[in-house]
């Protein structure tokens, strides 16, 4: 077995969900509020290998989104451990803790400081990061006057681009116009192909699933219900799905 690069020990993760009832009598308002929790995670373990690239499946809801910012550290668990082992994992996540004040050459700088990486080593990645996002002289401007394609291909620039030892992928990503789009699609294809990363990528492409991950892991209402072989998995999901219907 190889050396593990990130291992989940009983993981929990919830949301408080308030409602909120008001009844007008006369002049007084009077408010009752129920507090309900929500656990997008339950009892989540799992441990994956250096180099990997482990599938991350399941229903809209399921919890897969929500598994990768409490690895990426966005979200914080209620209990269990995330051990990444010393290793730095960045999110391809949209802006996400952009400072809009600041311009888009600083936001590089922040958010590479954020992953844990030297100043010298974001330096000699700016260039490339810059030419990449296609921003050209907005580099410069506060991100706040941005518009959300701008943003988007910033956050891709940085996140594909800055070395980081695990990479977290959420299919959700949309990136910027058509072009860049498709660009970042062979960026990710190009990262998930070369084995030199360890990746966790959320998808509902049976195709890629397939052929790209190494293992995969099903998860149902914040539970997984089958983590393993690729195929095994995957056709365990889809019998689920198909009976579901």
């Amino acid at each position: 077995m190889g050396k593990i690069a990130l291992a989940l020990d009983k993981v929990y993760v919830s949301y408080q969900i308030i409602n909120t009832f008001k009844i007008r009598r006369a002049h007084a308002d009077l408010k009752d509020q129920t507090i309900q929790r929500f656990y997008a995670l339950s009892d989540v373990s799992f441990s994956l290998e250096e180099g990997k690239i482990l599938g991350i499946i399941g229903k809209n809801g399921s919890g897969k989104t929500t598994l990768l910012k409490a690895i990426s550290g966005i979200f914080s668990s209620d209990s269990g451990t995330i051990n990444l082992n010393d290793n730095r994992a960045s999110l391809l996540s949209l802006g996400v803790g952009f400072q809009t004040t600041l311009s888009g050459l600083d936001n590089i700088f922040l958010s590479g400081m954020l992953l844990g990486i030297s100043k010298k080593e974001i330096q000699s990645k700016v260039d490339e990061i810059i030419q990449y996002s296609e921003l050209d002289d907005f580099i410069y401007k506060p991100v706040g006057t941005y518009s959300s394609g701008m943003v988007s291909k910033l956050a891709f620039s940085i996140s594909s681009i800055l070395d980081t030892d695990i990479l977290l992928i959420d299919e959700v990503l949309s990136v910027g116009d058509v072009g860049f789009r498709k660009k970042s699609f062979e960026k990710i294809h190009s990262i998930i192909s070369n084995k030199t990363k360890t990746v966790l990528i959320v998808s509902h492409d049976e195709v890629l699933v397939r052929a790209q991950c190494d293992e995969v892991v099903w998860l149902e209402q914040g539970r997984i219900m089958q983590h393993g072989d690729t195929n095994e998995t995957l056709d365990a999901y889809l019998a689920f799905m198909n009976q579901a219907k």
